[in-house]
């Protein structure tokens, strides 16, 4: 997944200079009498792990539960996934500057700042790697700057468990050394010793459901360790009491209001990426969803069925909920679908006009509004959808909650006090009913286990809680860019295959989205006279302007003529090597179902 960052407001000028120098090669070009001196070196040159390797637009990423006009590699599959000759992720650059100043770091006469830039540093390389053992698998393991000569450029990759094992000393190190909340004065835009805890538990959580749910037995640590390892990390960062849900007592609008403010929550945001209008850093998330040349995303049938009815149960228990139209899906549901897509009565923030959901713009009808802002929002009285500026979240308490709930019931350890401080905390600030630990265990959502819908490998006594902290997961942490990478780790790559659809449509008709009585679109069938053009009413021909399910009625199939080849199950959990790699490298061995057309 892609990982790249915008630094904090207060150091752009000095990124701007930096930059220039970290084209450069470090040992030849940088004097080290000249360098690496003070605190104000060691910040700078460390700059770069921001920008380069968090992620500016995790909105946009696809899956199962969102897509968009043209879909993603991964999620056609077959030959639109291929081995490529270069790039593909198999990048060290940004490794090398990591111990390079971890090689010169001493030089500093101010030991408070080496301890602190080290701490920096060591954070960074445990996420550098986190992203290629996801990708890849086993990578070689680097933790010294390495010249072009130097003959471990050609060894073998190492075993993700010797990888694992290095991340957690290095994250153990930040997590040790790095500031508090209260120390580091620009935060949440700098790395502090919590995102490194949030970072613990968000890898180990991710290591040790691998290992479970691929089978994974390597020489040394169980995936129970590694679940282990996650549900500490999480219950420190929650014990230590510095963070908190954004709460103000307004379920309809909390959730929306938290991604769509200017400035990070300090108290939900442990790490964000800082946008500023007046500094020409924006990011295009009101544009994506706005826009008809920006992807046209929208959430899919699924992902709408995933939310639960307002009492909590489960909207596919509803009688008739596979046919029911946007107006009757929309009502009584978890407040949080009103708040991540257009819903009947939905305005922009700050607006009074009722807008209806736009499948001009959205190919599944479901129109996501998270990250949205008011059309003038930080810009005085100029429309700037295309320049959106609220700050991203990196790391959030919402999802170390999930984390540690999640942890916990894999482990078989989740107790309903448990839940009391992690997943309903986050059903609470929503205004949902509170989830039971008994009562989930007992009533398995036959959505959620069914193979055509949901997650037919999980199992066992906490198989029903296992399932409801996966919907709540889905839900929270919506357009964030975790699904993906979600569904490696649980094995559940069939996601993929599952169906991409959207609204249902009965047939030809006026349809009422926006709840105002009045049609937004109509639906004419082919050979039949075209409707007369009504103002702000979408017009389409049934089987040519607008593809359904069932042909002449059913569910928006946007990509219903797109072959998809399917999640190879033997291949797709692991990115491939780059041929142009192995060319040079020759130890190393490509990933398993790829043939990328070397005989090595």
């Amino acid at each position: 997944m892609k990982r790249t960052f915008i630094a904090a407001v207060a150091l752009t000028m000095g990124l701007a200079s930096c930059d220039n120098l970290l084209d450069l090669d470090p040992k030849s070009d940088i004097s080290q009498t000249d360098y690496f001196q003070t605190e104000s070196d060691l910040q700078l040159f460390s700059n770069s792990f921001y920008n380069n390797l968090l992620d500016k637009s995790p909105y946009d990423d696809q899956s199962d539960l969102y897509v968009q006009q043209t879909l993603s590699d991964e999620i056609l599959g077959g030959t639109n996934r291929i081995p490529p000759a270069s790039g593909g992720g198999w990048t060290w650059t940004d490794l090398r500057k990591m111990n390079t100043l971890l090689a010169y770091v001493n030089q500093c006469d101010d030991k408070a700042a080496v301890i602190k830039y080290t701490a920096l540093t060591r954070f960074f390389r445990a996420f550098f790697y986190f992203e290629k053992v996801k990708r890849f698998g086993d990578v070689p393991w680097y933790d010294v700057e390495l010249g072009s000569a130097d003959e471990s450029l050609y060894k073998p990759r190492d075993s993700r468990e010797l990888v694992m094992t290095h991340m957690i000393e290095d994250i153990d190190y930040a997590i040790e050394n790095l500031p508090s909340k209260a120390e580091e004065t620009s935060s949440p835009f700098r790395v502090n010793r919590y995102a490194a805890m949030a970072l613990k538990a968000q890898f180990c959580l991710y290591e040790g459901t691998y290992r479970k749910y691929h089978g994974v037995s390597l020489e040394g640590h169980d995936y129970t360790y590694y679940l282990e390892q996650a549900a500490a990390a999480a219950k420190q960062l929650m014990d230590d009491g510095q963070y908190s849900l954004y709460n103000t007592g307004h379920p309809e609008s909390d959730y929306l209001t938290l991604f769509a403010e200017e400035d990070a929550n300090p108290d939900e945001y442990i790490l964000a990426i800082k946008f500023d209008y007046g500094l020409n850093i924006y990011h295009n998330a009101t544009a994506h969803t706005l826009v008809p040349t920006q992807g046209r995303p929208g959430l899919t049938r699924k992902m709408v069925n995933t939310y639960l009815m307002a009492d909590g149960t489960p909207f596919t228990d509803q009688p008739g909920w596979q046919e029911m139209t946007f107006l009757e899906e929309t009502q009584n549901r978890d407040p949080r679908l009103a708040q991540s897509i257009r819903t009947p009565g939905y305005t922009r923030i700050g607006e009074t006009e009722v807008l209806a959901p736009d499948l001009s713009v959205s190919v599944t009808g479901y129109q996501p509004i998270k990250f949205v802002q008011e059309p003038t929002a930080s810009g005085g009285n100029v429309d700037r959808n295309d320049r959106s500026t609220c700050d991203l979240p990196v790391y959030r308490y919402a999802e170390v909650l999930l984390n540690y709930a999640e942890a916990k019931a894999e482990l078989g350890t989740l107790t309903q006090d448990d839940l009391e401080e992690s997943i309903n905390l986050i059903r609470q600030r929503a205004g949902m009913p509170d989830l039971d630990l008994a009562y989930a265990n007992a009533h398995p959502d036959r959505y959620l286990s069914d193979p055509e819908t949901g997650y037919d490998n999980v199992t066992g006594q906490n198989q029903g809680v296992i399932l409801e902290i996966r919907r709540e997961r889905a839900i929270e942490l919506n357009q964030e860019g975790f699904r993906f990478d979600d569904l490696v780790r649980w094995k559940a790559g069939k996601c993929i295959d599952q169906a991409l659809t959207g609204m249902y449509f009965p047939g030809a008709g006026e349809y009422d989205l926006s709840g105002d009585g009045k049609p937004d679109v109509i639906l004419y069938n082919s050979g039949t006279a075209r409707p007369a053009d009504q103002t702000g009413v979408l017009i389409y021909e049934i089987g040519n302007e607008i593809l359904l399910s069932d042909g002449d009625q059913g569910y928006v199939d946007y990509h219903q003529n797109i072959a998809r080849a399917g999640f190879n199950e033997e291949r797709d959990y692991l990115y491939p090597i780059p041929t142009n790699e192995r060319s040079l490298n020759p130890n190393l061995t490509q990933n398993p179902g790829w043939d990328d057309g070397l005989d090595f």
